[in-house]
């Protein structure tokens, strides 16, 4: 028995090898034509990777992309992640691109992410199931974004985090951060508090579920990988407890609490599971992609004086308007016009997000470009994000900026587009905000080392942004 099941694993690793080795040879030898972009398909099964993925400052496009497109253009085709893939780096394709989703272009995630996030995950669900999803989501951001409740407690966990600070000289900001945004997207989610112990599990496994999106797809006892199948899994068991019991406590009548997870309980268009993977993805991309946000507002505005005096005589100006302990609400919000234009430049020059993966339905014909069925494309970015041709100074922090130039044209798409587009950005700018509006009226700071933000292809903060501390008086 031992030996046939060494030899069906045998055969599975010989299979999954031939796959990975056709995958990559097959398509030097098909005649594709001659309009399918120039480019270089490497190393075999590994192609190019390893030089793709190359860690390099998120305020560059670095030395691959550098490379290619000086030899080949801003299209080129390459082997990356196992696949034949089309680069884009041309602002129309890009727009092309998200602009027809479902129809010429499919999300396309390399499996193992699958395995971690799930099938009916958002991030990689397509068709009927993405757009029923997403709708959800529109629909709880548009209830929940303006709400007093909402509001205020992303200003109390602002201020608690804040006056953890009162009798420190120094921080590490991206720790802070992550705090902050956790116990925001937690209490906003689920309506657990930090003080609560479901919590603290919660985020234990979290951070395993984090640490596996980004490791060798490996399930083997141990790994980082299989800990964040492992992790996922008592997650959402948690997360059914908690659906069980607040349906328990709803049919007793014990009172109603403002959460997504309240409102998700009403929504029949969802199965059981997908509001699990709902859950969790709303975990996700309110903790990771928030926190790192706020560091990159952060670490530019200590680089500029000038944009960090000009925002905190704006905040100035709406406490003055207010009680000396009173709460932020709506319309503060939309009175924070540079705010904007600083958390709109911090995604532009730091590129949250380098590209999206998708896949090619059909040919698809673009300008003089073929993008044969079947291939990956990926539309990146930070390419069209930096490209002085068309943003002015491309390379320089500049606010400003946005006093005349539109925050939804093309040339700048920092939380994906089309169909895709992240429905959660208007919560992650209100919570930037909201923790600037107290953080800049009590402190200024300096960065203790030069700690570059660095993507690799996710951005990181190296030394997790050691930040030296002054105290202001208000």
């Amino acid at each position: 028995m031992a030996g046939e099941l060494w030899v069906g694993i045998l055969v599975g690793i010989i299979g999954g090898m031939l796959g990975l080795i056709m995958n990559h040879f097959l398509p030097m030898f098909l005649k594709l034509g001659d309009n399918v972009p120039k480019g270089s398909f490497g190393w075999p099964i590994l192609g190019e990777t390893l030089g793709f993925l190359k860690p390099h400052p998120s305020n560059t496009i670095g030395a691959f992309l550098q490379d290619h497109c000086s030899r080949y253009g801003n299209v080129f085709k390459s082997h990356l992640f196992f696949s034949p893939t089309v680069v884009s780096c041309d602002q129309e394709l890009n727009y092309f691109i998200l602009q027809n989703e479902g129809k010429l272009f499919q999300c396309s995630y390399p499996k193992p992410i699958h395995g971690i996030l799930g099938n009916v995950s958002m991030l990689v669900a397509v068709g009927d199931t993405h757009k029923r999803l997403r709708n959800v989501a529109i629909s709880l951001v548009s209830i929940t974004k303006s709400k007093p409740e909402f509001l205020n407690d992303i200003e109390r966990i602002a201020v608690q985090i804040l006056n953890s600070w009162k009798d420190k000289q120094q921080v590490m900001f991206c720790e802070e951060a992550r705090k902050f945004s956790f116990n925001v997207i937690i209490k906003q989610v689920l309506g657990l508090t930090s003080e609560e112990p479901e919590t603290g599990k919660i985020l234990e496994d979290f951070l395993a579920f984090m640490r596996g999106l980004v490791s060798i797809p490996l399930y083997i006892p141990g790994t980082p990988y299989a800990r964040a199948v492992q992790a996922r899994s008592r997650i959402s068991s948690r997360v059914k407890a908690i659906i069980e019991e607040r349906r328990s406590r709803n049919g007793r009548s014990c009172g109603v609490r403002n959460d997504f997870l309240e409102i998700l309980l009403s929504v029949d268009t969802l199965s059981e599971d997908e509001k699990v993977s709902f859950v969790l993805d709303s975990l996700l991309g309110g903790y990771e992609t928030t926190s790192l946000l706020m560091a990159m507002v952060v670490h530019l505005l200590g680089q500029s004086p000038t944009a960090s005096e000009q925002l905190k005589l704006e905040h100035e100006q709406i406490r003055s308007s207010k009680e000396r302990d009173e709460f932020l609400n709506w319309e503060d919000y939309k009175k924070m016009g540079f705010t904007q234009n600083v958390i709109n430049e911090a995604l532009r020059y730091g590129n949250i997000v380098k590209f999206v993966h998708r896949k090619a339905l059909k040919d698809v014909k673009f300008r003089d470009h073929l993008i044969p069925s079947g291939w990956k494309v990926l539309p990146v970015f930070t390419a069209v994000h930096l490209d002085s041709s068309v943003h002015a100074d491309a390379l320089q922090f500049h606010p400003w900026r946005w006093e005349a130039q539109d925050q939804t044209c093309k040339k700048f798409t920092p939380f994906g587009g089309g169909s895709r587009c992240c429905p959660g950005s208007e919560l992650a700018k209100i919570e930037i905000a909201f923790f600037l509006h107290h953080l800049l009226q009590n402190f200024r700071w300096t960065a203790e080392d030069v700690d570059q933000p660095m993507a690799y292809p996710y951005v990181e903060f190296g030394k997790g942004l050691l930040i030296n501390l002054d105290h202001c008086s208000i």
